[in-house]
């Protein structure tokens, strides 16, 4: 899914599909190790599909680690 597709989504939208792409990306990687993933892409496509998702909440600020990292800040100063 492209970039502009996600930022369509709503944040729990984009939640869901985040927990699903990185279910599949277990999933992958368990077949990668047993030996039985046939199309190896598929784990890169997953990884670049995760960043995405993970790229537009973070511009969203939505990111769950997004209001700790700030308040983080704030004792910081």
């Amino acid at each position: 899914m492209r970039a502009r597709d996600l930022r369509d989504l709503t944040d729990d939208e984009l939640q869901h599909r985040l927990a699903d792409t990185r279910q599949e990306l277990f999933n992958l990687r368990f077949q990668a190790a047993t030996g039985a993933l046939e199309n190896t892409t598929r784990l890169k496509l997953a990884k670049r599909e995760i960043a995405r998702i993970l790229t537009v909440q973070h511009d969203r600020g939505t990111t769950p680690n997004a209001k700790t990292s700030a308040t983080k800040q704030k004792v910081q100063s």
